[in-house]
């Protein structure tokens, strides 16, 4: 059986597991429960601490663990990244007053940050030879200029909207995040194997995502032009219909560029484009 570690609440929790039952493991989130069993998969999902995901995977205390890339950086523990899952994204930013006159990164020189992430500031601050100093905060980072506690933040950024209600402004960008998943890299043979099916599962996820399904009648003369506008996977799928001189045409399209290639299809004779949702893509 593999155990996985994922965050006990948030947003991260509900994505994960969104993307489990997305995969076919049917996931117990009651809030409650520190340990649950999966009921049609060999899998037990630990609920913790963002930050505490990292240390009980390194110990072997969990399998595996679905975590933000930014804790793994910070908490410096021996694990190694499986796969990144396309989620949670955000990135750990600078931030100054708004009234600051912030010139460049030499502003920094001197000053206090406050930051729940020292190491990964500690590191950054080093990389550029500049002296300041670290105050450690574990919660409303975005305060600490106006409270009087340090003179600018180290703090994850996603929208930017809290920056802007504390009259901060983003200086620099430094770390870029997301959710992994990471393993300890010693597990057994049995778990690998379950490792195994569910890299596979999250690649079938992967592939699927942002794609749909079309189909369409059109002329036989148009189907070398409809292929170079639709190359699918491998190749399109084209079928005779009963009407002479007319094939249908099923291909998989990305979604943002479904209407760009609906117009292009429809001006080489196209009709009756059917558009469908895709559920799963087995690579």
């Amino acid at each position: 059986m593999l155990r996985i570690a994922i965050q006990s609440k948030g947003r991260l929790n509900e994505e994960s597991t969104a993307l489990l039952r997305e995969i076919g493991i049917d996931v117990d989130d009651s809030k409650r429960k520190f340990l649950s069993t999966a009921r049609n998969f060999p899998v037990e999902m630990l609920y913790l601490r963002d930050d505490d995901i990292p240390q009980v995977v390194s110990n072997g205390t969990a399998s595996l663990g679905i975590v933000g890339l930014n804790e793994v950086e910070e908490r410096g523990f021996d694990v190694k990244i499986v796969k990144k899952l396309g989620f949670g994204n955000c990135r750990i930013s600078l931030a100054v007053p708004k009234a600051a006159g912030y010139d460049g990164l030499q502003w920094f020189e001197g000053k206090r940050i406050a930051t729940s992430y020292p190491n990964i500031l500690s590191a950054f601050l080093k990389s550029k030879d500049i002296h300041a100093e670290i105050e450690v905060i574990t919660g409303s980072v975005e305060v600490a200029p106006a409270a009087g506690i340090a003179d600018a933040i180290f703090d994850i950024v996603s929208s930017g909207s809290t920056l802007v209600s504390n009259a901060l402004v983003e200086v620099e960008k430094v770390f870029w995040s997301e959710a992994v998943l990471i393993s300890s890299g010693h597990l057994s043979l049995e778990q690998e194997e379950l490792l195994d099916k569910i890299l596979f599962r999250l690649e079938s996820a992967t592939v699927s995502r942002g794609k749909k399904y079309i189909l369409m009648n059109i002329p036989q003369d148009a189907v070398d032009k409809a292929t170079t506008i639709l190359p699918a996977m491998r190749s399109p799928t084209v079928m005779p219909l009963a009407s002479e001189g007319w094939c249908s045409l099923h291909s998989v399209v990305d979604e943002d560029e479904l209407w760009d290639k609906i117009s292009q299809l429809k001006a080489i004779g196209a009709e009756g484009i059917l558009v469908l949702n895709i559920d799963k893509i087995i690579p």
